[in-house]
């Protein structure tokens, strides 16, 4: 268990923070700085004024990625403001760069106002190839990413959305083949009505989830169709027309319960009253909604996955956010659209029920796990590096395929690349 004192030890210690820049070129001699600045640097910028996608081609731009917050809503500590969350972006960008060699400039911006975070973004969008927004608290998070992906031509994703929405849709889509359930027959119970319930019940709605079959459920019991406390149009997308109120009625005879609000909300007769093998995706951190070892004292056929990495089937974002990148920069993508999302579930799910042998780095950073696809493996470890070689070529293939990428790209040697790039991150 890490402590406090280490904690901020780790962040303090040598240069404070996380990150650095570092020059790529030569600064050594006269000749590489009139380069780098003056006079050489004229060139390139001729060009670009020429092209405005000659930046790819002379600029960091096409690796670079914004990771946007104002702090409303910081990993489990709420709203804390833009300058207080600058060490989660920070380990933002360390994410970024250790498993993608994305490069990331973090940005906090000092309003609670949605316009101004959409304005910011708007007016810094030519340094970069694509913008993470991050730890923006709903709905005013669903407001700014839907504003932005309308204005710019590069991808923008909100991580708290869509990264949960992919890893967990992965484990789900696997979960179904485990217990031989068929998609449109299953009864999904979203727990939260936040950023990533939203998102979960869209991407699942969109895997082959039928409406009639999706209940959601917030702090005042289920959203159904003529409610009016605590409503916005985003629960309201999802508002029930079946008899439930109330979330323990809700999973009565559910198939699959899906958690993203917080600990202890499920009670053991809650699960007891589920369908035969549920899946239950308990993700609320650091406490999730109901702990494995409960659930595993009142049903033997229940298949669990929580946020936490001291249990099985960790449903991680950084299994999601630097592969997506990765292949949308490079084919330089305008957006990140749903087939690309689609993909990168599917890419994620195939990599767990491939049974390739599991590379010797997965099996000494989880040195107690199994890793034969089943109840206890539905989805990829985080530092497995074949994550990189699926979701990234299968991004940048549903991005060209669907018509989003600037450029094309030919995917065996892209593949080859990414081999590099895996090598190459295993020395950081």
């Amino acid at each position: 268990m890490i402590t406090r004192e280490q904690a901020l030890a780790y962040h303090a210690q040598g240069r404070p923070g996380k990150v650095k820049v570092v020059p790529t070129k030569p600064t050594v001699t006269q000749d590489d700085l009139s380069m780098a600045y003056t006079p050489g640097v004229a060139e390139p910028c001729r060009e670009i004024a020429k092209d405005p996608n000659a930046a790819f081609r002379y600029t960091a731009r096409g690796n670079l990625v914004a990771v946007v917050t104002n702090g409303t809503a910081v990993l489990g500590l709420g709203n804390i403001g833009a300058l207080a969350g600058k060490p989660v972006m920070e380990g933002k960008a360390v994410l970024f760069k250790r498993f993608a060699d994305v490069d990331v400039f973090d940005i906090e911006v000092d309003s609670e106002d949605p316009a101004n975070v959409i304005r910011v973004c708007e007016l810094i969008a030519p340094t970069f190839g694509g913008i993470n927004l991050e730890d923006i608290r709903a709905p005013e998070c669903f407001e700014i990413e839907e504003r932005l992906v309308e204005s710019l031509d590069i991808p923008v994703f909100h991580d708290d959305q869509h990264g949960t929405a992919i890893i967990s849709g992965a484990a789900f889509l696997n979960a179904l083949e485990i217990t031989g359930r068929r998609i449109e027959e299953t009864r999904v119970v979203f727990s939260g009505a936040g950023a990533s319930g939203i998102a979960c019940a869209r991407l699942y709605r969109d895997l082959g989830v039928l409406p009639e079959n999706i209940v959601l459920a917030d702090t005042r019991g289920v959203i159904y169709q003529g409610r009016r406390e605590g409503m916005n149009p985003y629960k309201a997308e999802f508002a029930s027309a079946r008899p439930e109120r109330t979330l323990a009625e809700a999973l009565e005879g559910a198939d699959v319960f899906v958690g993203l609000s917080s600990a202890g909300l499920v009670t053991p007769d809650m699960v007891r009253a589920m369908a035969k093998n549920p899946i239950i995706f308990a993700m609320a951190n650091p406490d999730p909604e109901i702990l494995p070892d409960q659930v595993a004292e009142v049903r033997d056929d229940a298949i669990m996955a929580t946020g936490r990495s001291d249990f099985s089937n960790q449903v991680n974002n950084v299994l999601g956010f630097p592969f997506i990148f990765r292949g949308a920069l490079d084919v330089r993508a305008r957006c990140i659209n749903e087939p690309m999302k689609q993909a990168a579930v599917n890419a994620l799910a195939e990599l767990a029920r491939r049974g390739e042998a599991i590379p010797e780095v997965v099996r000494r950073a989880y040195p107690h796990d199994h890793f034969d696809f089943g109840p206890h493996y539905i989805i990829p470890k985080p530092f497995d590096p074949r994550v990189l070689l699926y979701v990234a070529p299968a991004v940048a293939s549903a991005a060209m395929e669907s018509g989003v990428a600037r450029t094309q790209i030919d995917l065996a040697e892209y593949g080859e690349r990414l081999e590099q790039i895996v090598g190459d991150l295993a020395n950081l």
